[in-house]
């Protein structure tokens, strides 16, 4: 005969005070995104890690010039290039098919005290890494002052979340609705790496990639995710 347990309840107060913080209407636009794409796109997740020490050095060389790109900036090239030659990354999922969109234009992801807002550079492919930075730059500040317009996040056919700058190695982003696919950027590090048959020390990053399922299967998404590291592992491809 087994006898009853009785598990005691918390009190009623045991999490202190607490305060409601309503969202802005920006955030619970967001909100709504996310748990939409989760709740109707399927999800495959792809990873690799790319040996970035050429792209770091030529970096720096820039930087010894003046200012120079940042990583995130030479990963929207590279970004940009490959979704040139792969057309179903750059597209959105409609019921019976897909529309693979002519103009490559990429959403940034930007961290605001309002939380994540998302810029778009326009016609990514077709801009220098000058341009790139430069635009960057212009509406990452536009976004942490509450500056940016609706126009300046509308149109983006892929996106990219850089947590690297927050130390973070990699993340498993959601893909915005409209979108077949999300990049995450991971922390560059230093770790030994095997470079013609001998250790030796160089810059890793880890590039994740989330895709919606209907849209990209493996095999594909693993060739875009392929020549994304291939650009960033030869800087110079990306002019």
């Amino acid at each position: 005969m087994s006898e009853e347990v009785q598990i005691p309840t918390s009190p009623a107060g045991n999490k202190g005070e607490s305060e409601f913080v309503e969202y802005s209407r920006a955030r619970q636009s967001m909100s709504r995104r996310i748990a939409e794409s989760k709740a109707t796109i399927p999800h495959i997740y792809l990873q690799v890690e790319t040996d970035v020490t050429a792209l770091v050095r030529r970096r720096a060389a820039l930087r010894a010039e003046g200012e120079a790109p940042t990583v995130n900036d030479l990963v929207i090239k590279a970004t940009a290039l490959a979704l040139r030659d792969h057309g179903r990354v750059n597209s959105t999922y409609r019921d019976g098919g897909i529309e693979i969109h002519s103009r490559i234009n990429i959403g940034v992801a930007v961290d605001t005290p309002d939380g994540s807002v998302t810029p778009v550079i326009t016609d990514a492919d077709s801009k220098d890494l000058n341009e790139i930075a430069a635009e960057v730059r212009s509406l990452s500040t536009r976004a942490r002052s509450g500056e940016i317009t609706p126009p300046e996040q509308a149109g983006a056919t892929f996106a990219i979340s850089n947590l690297g700058m927050l130390g973070v190695t990699s993340s498993e982003p959601v893909v915005n609705p409209g979108q077949a696919a999300k990049l995450a950027v991971g922390v560059v590090t230093e770790r030994p790496v095997v470079r013609g048959g001998e250790v030796v020390p160089g810059d890793v990053m880890t590039l994740d990639l989330s895709c919606d399922h209907r849209v990209l299967h493996g095999a594909e998404a693993a060739r875009f995710l392929n020549e994304v590291k291939a650009n960033l592992e030869n800087p110079g491809l990306l002019g």
